[in-house]
């Protein structure tokens, strides 16, 4: 009588083409699915779009303009005590407008922080600076 010997290794190929050929299959095919066009519920508001913000400019004498972008391109000199109430009112209006502040790049930094004091002290929430992008 013979004895039968213990298989210790299993033969892995036919599984190997087998996941060939289903590698092929969906390579084939996944180009051709169409992604499903989703349909959205509507609601009554819509968000509102951001409100451009309100721009204090510094002119290289250091007079200050107040242009809000909202409204035109228009700016009108004010000074300091007078352009803090004049964003003061804006903001009450309008909470979520922010403030920038475009300093001609020949300003000391000393104006800059001056009307940003002024700013703040006034309690104008948001305040930023505005910067020309530089070359990469």
């Amino acid at each position: 009588m013979k004895q039968r010997r213990l298989m210790n290794q299993i033969n892995v190929v036919p599984y190997i083409d087998v996941m060939l050929v289903l590698l092929v299959i969906f390579m084939v095919t996944a180009p051709l699915i169409q992604p499903g066009l989703i349909d959205l519920p509507s609601v009554g508001k819509a968000a509102q779009p951001p409100v451009a913000p309100l721009e204090v400019i510094i002119n290289a004498d250091r007079s200050l303009e107040l242009r809000d972008r909202s409204r035109g391109d228009a700016s009108q000199a004010m000074t300091r005590s007078e352009l803090a109430r004049a964003i003061v009112a804006a903001q009450q209006k309008n909470p979520q407008q922010a403030v920038v502040i475009a300093a001609d790049k020949s300003v000391r930094y000393e104006a800059v922080l001056n009307v940003m004091d002024e700013l703040q002290k006034s309690q104008v929430a948001r305040i930023g600076l505005l910067v020309q992008p530089g070359k990469p």
